[in-house]
């Protein structure tokens, strides 16, 4: 097996354990030992750090994994180590982009404070930390990109999945249990995305193919031909990060709009939806070098056969993974610690969990116009993404609260997907929609409607304890996913996975 393949398998890995200790961590801990206030808290600074950091970047992260076969000197005797600087030049361009936002926070201090000071003080009180946060989560991924590009993500995946989450549960139980106070508290979740930066870093300099001399950057090799293809592509990729933030953007305006409580229900909200995009990660990483060939060689049959394909599938895991969620949903908020206080967060999970379903299935239709040569038209649909996410977060929530803000991601993508779409079909014939998706959406349909007749006729007949409560979660999801399963394979909605099915019952078959 190649270096790849075992990176990317134990890379999936990092990433699924990260997920099963967030779950625990998230609805066992967080909810039990901080109040709705705190997880608000801790959610606006994360969500702000991520924004102004992946701004800092100045698109480094993508460019050094494009640019990266440039700076290869195959005459070098360690395997071709990139020895005219790209690394150092992956660090001083974030550093100009950091010292870029920290001005901008010197400047706009006190009007962004005043934003918070009446309905989240808290943000407020420890507005001073986000320049440090910003800094920590800007090298972080930094460090992880420079051992990427060296064929080492599994222990910057681990770091970042599994590390964080370890070092701010230390920092939750001591807070719960009242070793350390609030301040100290704030200290050390920020100071998980340093520990792990510096781990990063640590692993960095421990890999062969990497030495301080290499940080040096090679300005008589960056010719103006070569700064100029950098400095555009990395202009584009600084603009077209904008996209990946507007699910960010809503707890930003939750926290100046409806305060940190609220923003704390939206929180755990917003991560039970967030499940539903989690097989998204692993299939479209698979998908893409394929699309990326295809449209290389303007075979675009190829590419429309491709993007339906994939779009189905996609469309088909994440609705099947959220109508398991939304049955069970009542369930899961009885079971966790303070759950009540958590239920009104149901419509978020609605509104956001349609909003993954739809960027899981259609998000392989913006990765074929990024590799079209028409790849900078997506900066227009990205800007009209990103103003209607600010204009509804603006308006929504002051109609319908937590909610509004989820609705607001979801009418966001999909005015982009709309348009973006129309735009593919025009300039290339490329459509990712086929009747299957149409089948897939009747299905998970029925799903709903049989929920609902479930809960109203089923549900009754178990008394009010959680235990019962539990029972009939489980029955319903066993009937629900039956039936569901026998639904997909007699209607024939993917011969693909038809043909998983009839392997795995004639495997059976041979073992009885």
């Amino acid at each position: 097996m190649g270096i790849i393949a075992r990176q990317s398998i134990k890379g999936a890995l990092a990433n699924y354990l990260g997920v099963a200790i967030g779950f625990v961590i998230t609805f066992f801990v967080v909810t039990r030992y901080l109040t709705e206030e705190e997880v608000g808290l801790t959610r606006v600074m994360v969500d702000a750090a991520m924004i102004f950091a992946s701004l800092a970047q100045l698109g480094t992260n993508s460019s050094i994994v494009k640019f990266f076969p440039w700076f290869r000197d195959e005459s070098d005797g360690r395997n071709g180590v990139p020895n005219h600087g790209i690394f150092g030049l992956s660090l001083l361009l974030p550093m100009i982009g950091f010292l870029i936002v920290a001005l901008l926070f010197l400047i706009f201090r006190e009007p962004l404070i005043e934003v918070y000071a009446e309905k989240s003080p808290l943000v407020a009180d420890y507005f001073y930390l986000l320049p440090m946060l910003i800094f920590f989560t800007l090298y972080l991924a930094v460090f992880e990109t420079n051992a990427s590009v060296l064929m080492r993500i599994t222990v910057p995946k681990m770091v970042r999945e599994v590390g964080v989450r370890l070092f701010n549960l230390a920092a939750y139980l001591l807070y719960g249990y009242h070793v350390i106070g609030l301040d100290m508290f704030v200290w050390m979740f920020c100071g998980s995305y340093g520990l792990a930066m510096l781990l990063n870093l640590f692993y960095l300099m421990k890999l062969n193919n990497f030495r301080w001399s290499v940080l040096k950057v090679d300005w008589r090799f960056l010719t103006r031909e070569r700064r100029r293809e950098i400095g555009r592509y990395t202009l584009f990729m600084t603009a077209t990060v904008l996209a990946g933030n507007v699910p960010y953007i809503n707890s930003l305006f939750l926290g100046a709009k409806a305060g940190l409580a609220l923003t704390g229900v939206y929180t755990i909200a917003f991560y039970i939806a967030n499940v539903v995009e989690v097989p998204y990660r692993s299939l479209g990483a698979i998908s893409r070098p394929v699309v990326a060939a295809a449209v290389k060689e303007n075979n675009w049959g190829e590419v429309n056969r491709l993007v339906r394909q994939v779009s189905l599938h996609q469309l088909l895991v994440s609705s099947a993974i959220f109508l398991i969620i939304w049955i069970n949903l009542d369930t899961l908020y009885a079971f966790i610690p303070n759950g009540a206080s958590y239920a009104g967060g149901a419509g978020v999970v609605l509104m956001m969990g349609m909003a993954k379903a739809f960027n899981s299935s259609f998000s392989i239709a913006s990765d074929v116009l990024n590799f079209s040569r028409y790849y900078s038209r997506s900066l227009f649909f990205i800007a009209v993404m990103t103003a209607s996410a600010i204009v509804l977060n603006s308006t929504l929530i002051g109609v319908w609260s937590i909610t509004g803000a989820a609705a607001a991601t979801l009418f966001s993508y999909l005015l982009y997907y709309l348009l973006m779409l129309g735009y593919l079909y025009w300039r290339t014939k490329v459509s990712i929609f086929s009747v299957g998706q149409l089948k897939v959406l009747v299905l998970i349909g029925v799903g709903f409607a049989l929920n609902l007749l479930w809960t109203n006729a089923v549900t009754p007949l178990f008394d009010a304890s959680k235990y019962m409560l539990l029972l009939d979660a489980v029955l319903k999801t066993v009937a629900m996913t039956a039936l569901l399963a026998v639904a997909v394979y007699a209607w024939r909605i993917s011969p693909t996975v038809n043909e998983m099915i009839k392997k795995l019952i004639v495997k059976n078959n041979l073992k009885s």
